[in-house]
């Protein structure tokens, strides 16, 4: 957490000594009364916070056990308007619930506009069904990897229970690009050779893509490229294809 993230209501209020920031702050950080740490305003300004006081109390349970509690109190100053996402759509076959816990932190942390996760003919179904998928948890996972990348922005998350529902509920008027072990005219390399602006990626579930789907995405304009000849999990093909497409945008200069 190089980023302390609150919503608008909590950057005024004191930080219950119960939440897992304030327990970063005092001991991961070591803050004491009169320190400063990076905090911002989830998807808006960044800046400091100095601790005022840390008011600590301590309270008896009916069992006779003792229960630390108490508050921190900070004041925070704005600085700048934070890191803005970058003009990237994800589009990506639901993988499984705990590669999707670190591949939204991974899409938080590139800093992607976008994320749209859709069942796919090869996917398994039950996916769908997870916690992370009807719950709302998404969310958590892409602050945690926005305060990892020190961003107070996180990407749009959707939902699609199929890939012609995704593409059907896109707008996408940019380079489109799916990666494609099968099909694929040339790399993804090759293609940014011709460094676009603004992309979007759709990356195929762990079996990847049927011909269906593959002729669905070449009628909605996505070229089917290659990125290398490794078979790759879906967490890990979609990172680093973000990251040669930002690269190759000259975002990660």
């Amino acid at each position: 957490m190089n980023i302390c993230l609150f919503s608008q209501e909590e950057i005024t209020s004191p930080l219950s000594l119960q939440d897992e920031r304030a327990h970063h702050i005092l001991s991961v950080l070591h803050k004491k009364e009169g320190d400063s740490f990076s905090a911002g305003i989830i998807g808006g300004m960044a800046g400091t916070a100095v601790i005022t006081k840390i008011g600590r109390t301590e309270s008896s349970a009916p069992n006779g056990k003792k229960y630390k509690d108490g508050y921190i109190f900070f004041t925070f100053t704005p600085e700048t308007d934070g890191k803005h996402l970058l003009p990237l759509a994800m589009i990506i076959g639901f993988p499984r619930p705990i590669q999707l816990r670190r591949l939204l932190r991974d899409m938080a942390s590139l800093g992607v506009s976008e994320i749209h996760l859709t069942g796919t003919e090869l996917g398994e179904k039950s996916y769908l069904q997870s916690g992370i998928a009807t719950s709302g948890d998404g969310r958590r996972f892409l602050l945690e990897g926005a305060a990892q990348a020190a961003s107070t922005r996180i990407p749009s998350l959707f939902m699609h229970s199929s890939l012609k529902e995704c593409l059907a509920a896109t707008d996408l008027h940019c380079p489109r690009f799916a990666l494609d072990n099968k099909e694929a005219s040339r790399s993804l390399s090759e293609a940014l050779q011709k460094k676009p602006e603004k992309a979007a990626a759709a990356i195929g579930s762990e079996r990847g893509w049927t011909d269906s789907e593959r002729n669905l995405l070449k009628e909605n304009g996505f070229e089917l490229l290659r990125m290398g000849s490794r078979v790759l999990r879906t967490e890990t093909a979609a990172t680093a294809s973000a990251a040669l497409i930002l690269g190759a945008m000259g975002l990660l200069n």
